[in-house]
């Protein structure tokens, strides 16, 4: 595998239910080598996560610390089959890099054809740049429609190593992202490979990934992770250095 030089799904002690300071996850990365990192505490309908004000403040983080680039965003909630997001627009201008993702706790699905409906509308939102595990079997979805739709859009489709972990007890991972691999390099879409970080150990920590990457022998021109350059080139991310 190549070097990893970004991770960009990360949580501190800021979303309330992991246990590292940004300081502490800033560090880690940059002695893992990481060019990029983001910070992207979960949005406000996840139970404990910070306060609305938080997304207002994050101008004073400084954007390079330990000689990475810190991108601060959010980790929005998908609410229902509408595409419904927990933050207003507001709030996204004011986020370096969006991503948005469904939560049991905070989701209200229908059929497989209403959820994807609902998950092509968060796609096509210009100010979503990834759609967080989508494959982790929260909602049953149709893929290709949403591969075909990333691609258009130019927003990635995170594979999350988090999501297969034994204790998050989710059955279908496994399977659906072989599935969105499968897709993404049937049809040329590149992707991103998701930490999903809740302490500074797992910080560019794809080990449970790397058995799947293998069996669909999915190309590294197509994870984003690899190549910071075509990362903010593709999603149309400014590099504030501030």
């Amino acid at each position: 595998m190549r070097k990893v030089l970004l991770d960009v799904h990360t949580h501190t002690v800021a979303s309330g239910h992991a246990y590292s300071s940004l300081q502490e996850m800033a560090q880690a990365a940059a002695d893992k080598g990481l060019q990029v990192l983001g910070i992207t505490e979960h949005g406000p309908s996840i139970i404990g996560t910070c306060p609305l004000v938080y997304f207002r403040n994050m101008f004073v983080v400084p954007r390079q610390l330990y000689g990475v680039k810190i991108l601060m965003g959010c980790e929005v909630n998908i609410l229902d089959t509408k595409g419904t997001l927990d933050l207003d627009e507001e709030y996204l201008d004011r986020l370096d890099i969006g991503i948005a993702g469904i939560h049991e706790k905070c989701w209200k699905g229908g059929t497989k054809e209403e959820n994807t409906q609902g998950m092509l509308n968060v796609i096509r939102h210009p100010k979503i740049h990834i759609i967080s595990h989508p494959g982790d079997g929260t909602a049953e979805l149709d893929f290709e429609p949403l591969v075909l739709a990333a691609k258009e859009s130019h927003t990635l489709l995170e594979i999350n190593n988090h999501s297969l972990a034994p204790q998050r007890k989710k059955p279908m991972a496994h399977d659906n992202n072989l599935e969105l691999l499968r897709l993404c390099k049937k049809h040329q879409v590149p992707t991103i490979l998701g930490s999903d970080a809740h302490i500074s150990f797992q910080i560019a920590d794809y080990t449970r990934l790397l058995p799947l990457l293998a069996e669909t022998e999915f190309p590294d021109e197509l994870i984003m992770n690899f190549w910071p350059e075509q990362f903010f080139e593709y999603l149309s991310i400014v590099r504030n250095e501030e």
